[in-house]
């Protein structure tokens, strides 16, 4: 994949699938700090294959943080919490608030 492209504004609208990440906080305590890749995502929840097996996280429920290459971005599950093939769209509104 190419992460070079990926920074911490165009995270939220980027494809999240074959990254790393980490839960560091979630409503459900028992799964922060859970890590691993993403290997799918629907539109309210992650899949993440961790040392476990696959987990499923809801996003709004949580914070992350990816990793892109040798770059991470800290995201809010509510920013990404669309369908992928419509957060292009709609997470634009997080896109502009977010600062490089």
């Amino acid at each position: 994949m190419h992460y070079e492209s990926y920074n911490n504004k165009n995270i939220v609208i980027n494809e999240l699938i074959g990254l790393q990440v980490k839960v560091v906080k979630h409503k459900d305590k028992k799964q922060e700090g859970m890590e691993g890749t993403v290997v799918d995502e629907t539109k309210n929840t992650l899949v993440i294959n961790t040392s476990k097996g696959l987990k499923k996280i809801i996003k709004a429920n949580a914070i992350f943080r990816f990793k892109a290459g040798k770059k991470s971005f800290l995201v809010d599950g509510k920013e990404i919490n669309y369908r992928p093939v419509e957060r292009t769209e709609k997470a634009l509104k997080y896109y502009k608030r977010r600062s490089l």
